[in-house]
């Protein structure tokens, strides 16, 4: 089941995940590996959230595979419920 939510066109997804990434270098690397890998438009973290939101706007890619992508980097990431 995609928690991903449906933006404003039926093709552009949203991935909100809950991760372990918790300084402002680690949020800097992993947002610049996941633009370096895959089409996104935005992506952020939240490293002062008790989740550590990570929010990816305009994914081409399931959620599965980014959270597995985020995983390899050595990051806690999971759907956020």
């Amino acid at each position: 089941m995609l928690h991903a939510i449906a933006n404003y066109k039926t093709d552009t997804m949203i991935g909100i995940f809950k991760t372990n990434i918790a300084t402002p270098a680690e949020r800097q690397h992993m947002i610049r590996v996941i633009h370096a890998h895959f089409d996104v438009d935005t992506c952020y973290v939240d490293i002062e959230d008790c989740d550590k939101v990570l929010r990816i706007t305009d994914m081409k890619v399931d959620e599965y595979t980014m959270m597995a992508f985020v995983r390899q980097q050595g990051f806690l990431c999971e759907i956020l419920e």
